[in-house]
């Protein structure tokens, strides 16, 4: 963990089995809050590379809950959650359009961390539940053609960088990991 934050501390490229690796550390109780916060503020300023992103995002998706879909085209619209606009959770808004119009969305989702509100919020306030185990998401996807995976359910091992994020209060990697990760395997 320690060469790896040093690396990145020198703006220095990770390759994609490296930052898969950077991702199991941070997420499995190997790296300290404030080990945590160094490699989220190092990758963030040195800016993440394809590479790094897809290892990482591997590494998310192998400890994933998945569920299955029986469309053959569905996708997600999952957002980044860090716009920086004081408007609506467009994401969310947009999961209800795609599917009224007839395509298949598996929405995934969180709670804001950066952001003014994240889907889950937006879900909740309107009589979701977020927090329905994953066998309720599949029937809703598979049935009526849209389901929500609440991402705290689905990558349970993020748990571990929630509070850190929350404290940074800035864009991490984690934000662009979100569409990369969907437990449904949408696009």
């Amino acid at each position: 963990m320690h060469s790896l934050l040093q690396r990145l501390m020198r703006g220095e490229d990770l390759g994609r089995a490296e930052a898969a690796g950077l991702l199991d550390a941070l997420l499995l109780d190997e790296a300290t809050d404030a080990q945590i916060a160094a490699a989220l503020v190092a990758l963030a300023v040195k800016g993440e590379t394809v590479e790094e992103l897809a290892g990482m995002a591997e590494a998310m998706r192998a400890r994933a809950v998945r569920i299955h879909s029986q469309h053959a085209c569905f996708i997600d619209t999952a957002g980044t959650g860090s716009s920086r606009a004081k408007t609506f959770n467009v994401s969310t808004a947009a999961a209800f359009v795609i599917a009224g119009a007839g395509l298949a969305v598996a929405k995934h989702g969180s709670r804001a961390a950066t952001s003014r509100s994240g889907s889950a919020d937006v879900l909740s306030a309107l009589g979701v539940e977020v927090n329905a185990p994953s066998e309720v998401s599949q029937k809703c996807l598979n049935e009526l053609g849209i389901c929500f995976m609440f991402a705290p359910l689905y990558h349970g091992a993020t748990a571990r960088v929630a509070g850190v994020r929350r404290q940074l209060g800035v864009h991490t990697t984690f934000n662009l990991l979100g569409p990369l990760t969907n437990p449904a395997g949408a696009p």
